[in-house]
């Protein structure tokens, strides 16, 4: 009995190992807590709008709360990860649980999701500017099967790393990631997460506004030329979304290049998580803005709920 306890300490101490923690790094945790919480809040009224108001009901829409439930899931891993790093914190241990492969898998996969959710958008609005004509393409059963496709895409994409043990435990941010280095790991990761989804999202930004610059100078519809310039606003307002993330999130990728010459501050992954989860929040909250389906609904409640306070009152 003596000799398994001893054993199972062994164990324990091999897992668990006492650290000094900077004092900062708590107050960075919980402001990490906040974000996120801001976020999975954030989405979650949003969503429940979209599901419960009808004037929602339309394919834009749904593509909309595809990002929305995008999200949410990426807000949950972040959490997850920040609640991760406070306990540790708190107890100054070094604790790389049992979930930590499964935390550092779903991170990457839901920023996928959340990423190539605005590719989707950007293409049907590119579809309707460009080929009106054809429904099939603008139907719901066909942006369902590509929601699905992103999802299937986004969940066995980041395998390769996984099955490769690319995944690595970085004790001083407490966090299972791709570690920053020279590395196929992270190029490919970064490629796929980033990259690929911002570029084609850009290429079809150009591709419309060439579009419509030819069908202003072409004898035109004046439905088709004003269908095109109102869809070209919209992927206009999903580049600037885009740029929100990158330009916050911009960080993560300062870290990454600066970690292919040297090695980047001990603490690089919490500095870039703050702005990650900093940028999600500006995105929804810029997203409201532009999503005037959403915004009329939420002031129609807004305004239900007032008279029935001022009818109350009187």
């Amino acid at each position: 009995m003596n000799i398994t306890s001893f054993v199972k300490s062994t164990v324990f101490l091999q897992n668990v190992t006492a650290i000094t923690m900077e004092s900062w790094l708590i107050p960075m945790d919980i402001l990490m807590i906040i974000l996120t919480t801001l976020v999975i809040t954030i989405s979650c009224v949003f969503l429940i709008i979209i599901i419960l108001n009808k004037t929602c009901h339309t394919v834009i829409m749904m593509l909309i709360a595809n990002t929305y439930l995008s999200a949410l899931l990426f807000g949950c891993c972040l959490l997850g990860s920040s609640v991760f790093m406070f306990q540790n914190d708190v107890k100054q241990i070094q604790d790389q649980d049992s979930l930590c492969n499964f935390r550092g898998y779903f991170i990457y996969v839901s920023c996928g999701l959340h990423n190539y959710s605005f590719l989707l958008q950007a293409i049907y609005r590119y579809l309707t500017a460009v080929y009106p004509n054809r429904l099939f393409w603008q139907s719901r059963r066909i942006q369902i099967l590509f929601i699905c496709i992103k999802w299937i895409f986004c969940f066995v994409y980041i395998l390769p790393i996984l099955f490769t043990n690319g995944f690595t435990y970085n004790v001083d941010n407490q966090i299972y990631q791709t570690p920053l280095a020279l590395s196929f790991s992270i190029i490919y990761a970064s490629t796929c997460v980033y990259a690929f989804p911002m570029l084609l999202i850009v290429l079809i930004y150009f591709t419309l506004v060439r579009n419509v610059h030819g069908m202003s100078k072409r004898v035109t519809a004046a439905n088709t030329l004003s269908r095109a310039k109102r869809e070209l606003k919209m992927v206009r307002r999903i580049v600037i979304l885009v740029g929100i993330l990158l330009t916050i999130g911009f960080p993560y990728v300062l870290f990454a290049v600066i970690s292919f010459f040297t090695t980047p501050p001990k603490h690089h992954y919490r500095i870039a998580y703050i702005f990650a989860e900093t940028s999600l929040v500006c995105v929804l909250i810029t997203s409201y803005y532009f999503t005037d389906p959403l915004k009329t609904s939420i002031i129609k409640i807004i305004n239900r709920q007032q008279n029935r306070v001022i009818q109350a009152v009187i």
